[in-house]
């Protein structure tokens, strides 16, 4: 039996976004939900992911639904991380948020929205923590909580099954997410053991998928390669402009300093690379 990575944009949203009761399954695993808070029905909201960033614009899946309560739910899988997802990531639910109400509605109508993002990469390495939940509170006093966007990111790669702190089925699904690729021949029966979880790893046989969703799913791949190595170019030349305006800032201050002791322009020019128009400039 051969399976299909459940990260990638086919299968995460033929399982997620196609099986509600799996879907609220890993909602309830995964959010800060209180026992009296579980969700208990959900339906599937119209997609509206629009690329903010030509450079990750196939890096990102999405499904969104809502419950019976008008609670939104936003479930994200971002392949590659980067410092401004957190300002999109809050952006979106914001946006979220406000569209519930049409205008002349009353404020005390609007439901809280979550935003659960599980990333495929390391993005707080100062930090043990897998799970990181953000929310309005006071600053002095903690308890006291302006409840409306609440924003989760969970670190794939940090999270291990010896994380016992988390609940059992929290740590059943990411060990679906973690455990799971397309190199699986064989599932831990832990897995297996549980209904929804082998529900979701069965919707990931290779043989439920036509060959031209499979190509699909192959050329996402190929797509999140090469933005990883559109990305680490771009860094890299950052880094490279970065190293040369440093050394030429160096090259400057040694040459006013040489310019000021009195040495001739000609012997500051071979010395630090700079024109005879620069240096008198200084």
């Amino acid at each position: 039996m051969r399976y299909l990575d459940p990260k990638a944009d086919l299968t995460f949203k033929h399982v997620f976004g196609e099986h509600p009761d799996l879907v609220m399954s890993l909602l309830n695993a995964l959010l800060p939900l209180e026992e009296d808070e579980e969700i208990t029905h959900i339906e599937y909201l119209p997609l509206e992911m629009v690329p903010d960033n030509p450079l990750r614009k196939n890096s990102i899946v999405d499904v969104r639904c809502k419950d019976k309560l008008g609670r939104q739910f936003i479930v994200e899988m971002q392949m590659i991380w980067s410092p401004e997802f957190k300002q999109r990531v809050l952006f979106n639910a914001s946006k979220a948020y406000v569209r519930q109400l049409n205008a002349g509605e009353q404020y005390e109508l609007l439901q809280p929205v979550y935003s659960l993002n599980l990333v495929n990469e390391t993005f707080e390495p100062g930090l043990e923590d897998y799970y990181h939940y953000y929310k309005l509170v006071h600053v002095e006093h903690s308890e006291k909580v302006i409840d409306g966007l609440h924003l989760i990111f969970v670190e794939l790669p940090k999270f291990t099954p010896n994380t016992y702190t988390a609940k059992k089925m929290q740590v059943l699904w990411l060990r679906y997410l973690t455990e799971i690729s397309q190199n699986t021949r064989e599932v831990p029966q832990e897995l297996l053991d549980n209904p929804q979880i082998k529900k979701a790893v069965t919707a990931l046989e290779e043989s439920a998928f036509t060959d031209e969703q499979l190509l699909m799913y192959e050329k996402f791949w190929d797509t999140i390669s090469v933005e990883k190595t559109l990305i680490s170019s771009a860094e890299r030349k950052g880094r490279e402009e970065g190293r040369e305006e440093g050394k030429k800032a160096q090259n400057i201050a040694n040459a006013r300093t040489m310019k000021q002791l009195g040495v001739t322009i000609d012997i500051i020019s071979k010395t630090t690379g700079l024109s005879v128009d620069e240096i008198e400039n200084l």
